[in-house]
């Protein structure tokens, strides 16, 4: 009578393993997750950048080095977080390209320490934003990675260009600095705070997606299975009531033959609603797949039950579908209370289903309890 698998494929397959989901996650998944990677790097990198220029323009000053080095200035705080977004953007791997120009971002850094002689204040600014972006990007092994780079460009750069080493920090350089220094690290915050917030709403998105059934909203065969097995656990433990109701739409098959899939859809949500609208908030309702649903009313007895079902019956009499006014929606019910003589959830469910076809087997459009 039940399926193996649920009907929820409108969402998910609950059935995918983890190596089957790396399959089936695309390309252009990737893709969008690349890009999502770059975006978030891109705001903190214009803003970074457009904002350590002064610093550098001031100690820069100072150094006189040629005009050449004013325009690589100018290119690396204003056009380059432009050019790195859409580098990211046209590549076929926006991580992987994102990654390569957080790398640049190191290097180039690496450069200007070296040209301001490693003034303190502006070269500790520098790599306190390489340092945040790398740590925020790739974990501590790409945070090792970009201050080797940072390092190393320095270096070199402080040979070739022969700049003494400048520890002095003149008011000028403080003044320009301490800004970068205070704000950057609270921008880098909000961001992360703006991404910790997506973050956990697409969680929850994840979780209601993995216990609900995507059409009516009620919980999935799975997840069902899952409360049924604690509510059994529950009634073993403390001797307390409950019952188990199996419902099926009578005649389904043919609604949907004579009407279409679309509805039998509304059918479907139809007796979905008026269940809900008959128990009581706390009874778990679950969707087997096709037109079969699962209630557990814990703390119920059977005649309970019976009586809620009844009120069922008496509203779907009266109800009529919007786009097919013909069709009649009747339900068979099978009803199970649970009893110590269960010794397994399985077997509590196997009894409401032998009353759900005792109950079609009489008729249809009934309730019938098990023996």
């Amino acid at each position: 009578m039940f399926p193996k698998i649920m009907n929820d494929e409108n969402y998910y397959n609950s059935d995918i393993t983890c190596e089957e989901w790396h399959k089936h996650f695309t390309q252009d998944d990737r893709h969008c997750s690349g890009i999502r990677f770059a975006r978030r790097i891109r705001l903190p990198r214009i803003c970074g950048l457009a904002a350590m220029f002064f610093p550098i323009a001031g100690v820069l000053v100072i150094q006189a080095p040629p005009g050449g080095w004013w325009l690589f200035l100018v290119g690396w705080a204003f056009v380059w977080p432009h050019l790195a977004w859409q580098r990211a953007c046209r590549s076929a791997d926006p991580r992987g390209s994102e990654i390569m120009n957080l790398k640049a971002d190191a290097i180039i850094a690496g450069i200007w320490i070296g040209l301001m002689g490693a003034s303190m204040l502006p070269s500790a600014a520098l790599v306190m934003m390489i340092g945040m972006n790398m740590m925020g990007a790739g974990g501590v092994r790409l945070f090792i990675a970009g201050m080797a780079m940072v390092i190393l460009s320095a270096v070199v750069t402080l040979q070739l260009s022969a700049t003494p080493l400048t520890w002095a920090v003149s008011p000028l350089e403080t003044g320009l600095t301490l800004p970068v220094i205070v704000l950057y690290p609270l921008l880098f915050a909000w961001i992360s705070y703006l991404t910790a917030i997506r973050l956990a709403e697409h969680k929850q998105r994840l979780e209601k997606m993995s216990t609900r059934d995507g059409m009516t909203g009620v919980f999935n065969r799975r997840h069902w299975e899952m409360l049924l097995h604690t509510a059994f656990d529950t009634c073993r433990r403390n001797q307390s009531p409950a019952t188990m109701l199996i419902i099926d739409i009578d005649h389904f098959k043919s609604i949907n033959d004579t009407w279409g899939h679309d509805v039998g859809d509304e059918a479907i949500i139809a007796v979905t609603r008026q269940i809900q609208l008959t128990l009581r908030a706390g009874d778990i309702i679950g969707r087997f797949g096709g037109d079969e649903f699962a209630v557990i009313m814990s703390g119920t007895p059977a005649e309970s039950a019976i009586a809620a079902m009844s009120r069922v019956h008496e509203r779907l009499q009266a109800f009529t579908l919007p786009n097919a006014p013909q069709v009649r929606l009747r339900i068979s019910v099978g009803i199970a209370p649970w009893t110590p003589a269960f010794g397994h959830y399985r077997e509590w469910l196997k009894a409401a289903d032998v009353a759900l076809y005792k109950a079609k087997n009489a008729g249809r459009n009934r309730t019938e309890v098990a023996a």
